[in-house]
């Protein structure tokens, strides 16, 4: 499939593009708002560097590097891009003081060349850095046609992905070979690309940003305090975060199984999409399990079995208050979610099979002793009365994530490095 086939098969499903937005508005009402954004339907003034990132997991990656690159650039100016409420959140949260002078946040608009022509003819960017691998092939073609230089940063490519993109070569390949930079997470995910047709000077292995997660003392702190509130302080708690639909049964059927040896476990289950947190309340009572709701600040006591994490931006410090933690995402066919923030927590993980989207960092994890992989719900319940009755062996395994964690920080420099190497080539070129 060439580009102009891409273009003119997008343009016919463009009412499938409206409904979707209606069905995502329906179960998650932040997607009604800001839907000019979308269409490229925005008056923004040119920027110095456009950053895009897609949701909050990646925004949260982002934000340390585009802070650096702020303080190192104080003249520059930033536009942020997100698509999804949740990252467009964390960078109205992040850059509050900011938002309005050195930067402005929108919406990336879909990829129809309408509507990424009118918003890249407003940002006018010297440099786009996009983060991860959220490309698109107008959005890559005309950026390249406006002379900005585009980096791909914190690159992650799947074995799964790079057989898409072999697939489709006539689209994917033009679009890899216009980016200036890749920023690599891994050597193995380098020569995906490389056997793509990307030139290997373009690529450097820089480890992943999400190494360097910054934690503040303040989350271990209230993580401490609330495990103290509920009085579950010598009994076990575990999380099961950014767990999917098809996936609450299983951490149920778990739970309960742990319930028959500690009566007063507690497990923190947090779905991955707020328009699931009602599912996720229903599928507890269903099972008869004793439910406190997070969002509506409902106490949890010596009764409480489940505490429904139904709000946004708290899942690192619920971690912090378990003594284990199961990633979603990987039970079902869907890639799974970072383990990262719980073994920066220094919490023992689990996962199900389906974790391709983070497989290195995986087998970092399982290698170091820190991480099993779960089939379902007996097997990810054995591990956890495992973990929960052989107190060194939970020690040992708590351990090995903080080392995996600590050995591979270092991400940050190398990336901004690179970056910076790409912005003064704009400059120099516009000079």
């Amino acid at each position: 499939m060439t580009r102009g086939l891409y273009s003119f098969i997008l343009y016919l499903l463009s009412p499938l593009v409206v409904m979707y937005l209606a069905f995502r508005s329906i179960k998650s009402p932040d997607y009604r708002y800001r839907w000019g954004e979308r269409f490229g339907v925005t008056r923004l003034s040119q920027s110095d560097v456009l950053i895009h990132s897609v949701s909050m997991g990646e925004t949260l990656a982002a934000i340390p590097l585009i802070k650096n690159l702020m303080a190192a650039y104080p003249d520059s100016t930033f536009t942020i891009t997100t698509t999804s409420p949740t990252g467009s959140a964390e960078v109205a949260k992040a850059f509050s003081e900011q938002l309005g002078k050195r930067v402005q946040h929108c919406y990336l608009p879909f990829d129809f060349s309408v509507c990424v022509k009118r918003f890249l003819g407003q940002v006018q960017p010297k440099l786009f850095i996009i983060m991860e691998t959220e490309l698109w092939p107008n959005l890559v073609h005309y950026a390249k046609l406006s002379k900005a230089r585009i980096v791909l940063a914190n690159a992650r490519l799947s074995a799964k992905s790079a057989a898409k993109y072999e697939k489709q070569s006539k689209l994917s390949t033009p679009m890899l070979t216009s980016l200036d930079a890749i920023a690599v997470q891994t050597k193995l995910e380098a020569e995906r690309f490389e056997s793509l047709g990307v030139n290997p000077e373009k690529l450097v292995v820089c480890g992943s940003l999400k190494f360097d997660l910054q934690i503040d003392e303040s989350k271990h702190q209230q993580a401490k305090t609330l495990r103290q509130q509920w009085q579950k302080i010598d009994v076990p708690v575990w999380v099961a975060g950014s767990v999917h639909p098809g996936e609450f049964e299983i951490m149920l059927k778990a739970h309960e199984q742990v319930l028959a040896e500690y009566p007063q476990a507690l497990l923190i289950m947090a779905p991955r999409h707020p328009e699931q947190f009602n599912v996720a309340a229903v599928a507890t009572t269903q099972h008869g399990l004793s439910l406190s709701r997070r969002s509506m600040n409902e106490a949890v006591t010596e009764q409480t079995q489940v505490l429904l994490g139904d709000t946004m931006g708290e899942l690192l410090m619920l971690y912090g208050a378990a003594d284990y933690a199961f990633i979603g995402g990987t039970l079902i066919e869907n890639g799974g979610h970072n383990p990262l923030e719980p073994a920066a927590m220094g919490l023992p993980v689990s996962v199900g099979p389906h974790h391709w989207d983070f497989s290195e960092i995986t087998a970092l994890l399982d290698q170091a002793g820190g991480l099993s992989v779960v089939e379902g719900a007996d097997s990810l319940a054995k591990q956890l009365l495992l973990m929960f009755a052989d107190k060194q062996q939970h020690q040992l395994a708590a351990q090995a994530c903080l080392t995996v964690v600590s050995q591979n920080k270092g991400a940050l420099a190398q990336q901004l490095q690179l970056i910076e190497s790409q912005l003064q080539l704009s400059n120099c070129k516009e000079s």
